[in-house]
């Protein structure tokens, strides 16, 4: 858990970034994973001499090798400012050594290098990367959960938005989807559109907390680490933060696949998913040439939120699960694709919940609405009702600033114990906590009207509404009716109010003339 005294050396090195020139959040986030991720290699060498030191054995699989000692962060971050300078710009220097790092005989990349192809250093004067090396070595991140906590507060402060529509996806609304999913240590859980891996990161955590236990198991430690978490991201920068998020909790992304998502390079992602979480991108449309061409066949559209919604389907196993951010237009728009995706999900597949959000959810980054889709690859149908919730509060001010308003959480566990208390105290200031809780009752559901915050409603409903799934539609207001005093009676109130008026003065007049005047 973060302390105040971390959040400000983290806030220090962020502000001089600012003051030293570089000050595109992006660039900023990018060159401070650059030098966590050196750091992160130096940690995992010193433990691989340290093992090989016990079992005086030679090191297995060594990252760096006996001439390179001066690249690693244990050296250079006592050089001085100018040599360390020249260290990470000259040719085989720091950057040239992360580029090619973990290149085998076949010109093959590691994990680790991968991510960092193209990576750039944007550092410009020695005294600005002398004062953030030293701020990161104060750093204390002694364990995994420091590592991540540290990583997720530089990612907090990310305030622009990204391209083509994606926009980072705040941590309590991952955790509130995650928690509905629970995924386990069986399962393969993807976010085709990563970003940051947000998701992947939340999953991993809900798994280590909930199944600590099981995860001692040699085969269940391995497939935690290796195959629990798959992700794509075709934007260079966001998939070597992801990249260093998931490592930072110690999760290695070997499955962070460098691929558009929809593109014709990705054409292996088929049934293999067994939960799916994302924030679907949804600016714009794309070039349909490059984009797989079963999907154009399913659902002939351009726009991504659809084609990315079809990928889904494609790309989870029969009876997998997901929980997809959309914008709301996929709720009730009027093309044949919207249409047709709608029927689709409910008619081939079993839709199981719209959880509908207001519209400040995803400020200052943007003011659409948008709604959570919940649902099973069944190939089938089996849609027999669908849960509708209204979110009204997310824990958080609806405007531009987005401040707390109430309790928040930073562990599963603590979601744990806001879902207790909202049993028997009502927490007005977030729905989270009532919306997990609701979820895992549905059978409770079943008696709600329609003018609760959260009702069923049957399929035979949703068609005869042509599948729209926007909640407004299903949606029951019960209007008060109020009675309004006759015109005779309010003139009548008017004459006596009147009256007393002109008593009043009278009598006021009458004081002011008897009363000697000091």
């Amino acid at each position: 858990m973060l302390t105040g005294e971390l959040r400000s050396n983290i806030d220090k090195i962020w502000e001089t970034f600012w003051t030293g020139g570089v000050s595109n959040p992006l660039t900023v986030i990018e060159q401070i994973t650059y030098l966590l991720f050196l750091r992160r290699l130096d940690e995992l060498q010193i433990a691989k001499e340290q093992q090989a030191n016990d079992l005086q054995e030679p090191i297995e699989d060594p990252i760096y090798q006996s001439d390179q000692y001066e690249l690693r962060w244990s050296h250079f971050k006592d050089a001085d400012p100018e040599t360390r300078f020249q260290l990470f710009r000259q040719p085989d220097g720091v950057f040239d050594f992360i580029q090619s790092l973990g290149k085998d005989s076949s010109g093959a990349r590691s994990a680790f290098g991968r991510y960092m192809k193209g990576a750039t250093f944007m550092i410009p004067t020695p005294r600005l990367l002398d004062q953030v090396v030293s701020l990161l070595e104060n750093v204390q991140m002694r364990d995994r959960d420091t590592k991540g906590d540290v990583y997720e507060y530089l990612l907090a402060k990310i305030a622009t938005s990204g391209q083509n529509g994606q926009f980072r996806t705040l941590r309590h609304i991952i955790k509130m989807m995650v928690a509905m999913m629970a995924p386990g240590t069986d399962d393969i859980v993807c976010d085709p559109s990563a970003g940051s891996a947000g998701f992947l990161v939340a999953a991993g955590e809900y798994v280590a907390e909930h199944h600590r236990q099981a995860l001692f198991k040699p085969d269940a430690q391995n497939h935690y680490r290796r195959r629990l978490l798959m992700g794509m991201e075709f934007d260079p920068t966001m998939i070597r933060i992801g990249a260093m998020n998931l490592m930072l909790h110690g999760i290695e992304p070997e499955r962070l696949a460098d691929v558009d998502a929809l593109s014709r390079n990705n054409a292996a992602f088929e049934d293999e998913a067994t939960i799916v979480l994302a924030n679907l991108p949804f600016k714009g449309s794309l070039d349909v040439d490059h984009v797989m061409p079963d999907l154009i066949r399913t659902l002939s559209t351009k726009k991504t939120e659809l084609l990315f919604l079809a990928l889904i389907l494609r790309g989870l196993r029969m009876g997998g699960r997901a929980a997809v951010i959309v914008p709301d237009g996929v709720l009730f728009g009027g093309s044949k694709a919207h249409q047709q995706l709608r029927r689709e999900l409910v008619e081939k597949h079993r839709l199981q919940a719209v959880i509908s959000m207001p519209s400040g959810v995803f400020k200052p980054y943007a003011g659409v609405s948008t709604a959570v889709l919940v649902f099973t690859k069944t190939g089938s149908g089996g849609t027999d009702t669908v849960w509708f919730y209204d979110m009204r509060a997310d824990g958080f001010s609806l405007d531009d600033k987005r401040t707390p308003t109430g309790p928040g959480f930073e562990r599963f566990a603590d979601l744990e114990l806001l879902i207790d208390q909202q049993k028997t105290s009502p927490i007005h200031t977030t729905d989270i906590p009532d919306i997990v809780s609701r979820w895992r009752n549905l059978d409770g559901e079943t008696g709600r009207k329609r003018t609760d915050q959260s009702f069923m409603v049957s399929v035979d409903d949703i068609r005869a509404n042509s599948y729209d799934l926007s909640i407004n539609r299903y949606r029951e207001v019960v209007y008060e009716q109020k009675e309004y005093d006759t015109p005779e009676t309010i003139i009548g109130q008017i004459k006596g109010l009147d009256a007393e008026r002109q008593t009043l003065l009278s009598e006021l007049e009458a004081m002011l003339m008897t009363e000697p005047i000091l």
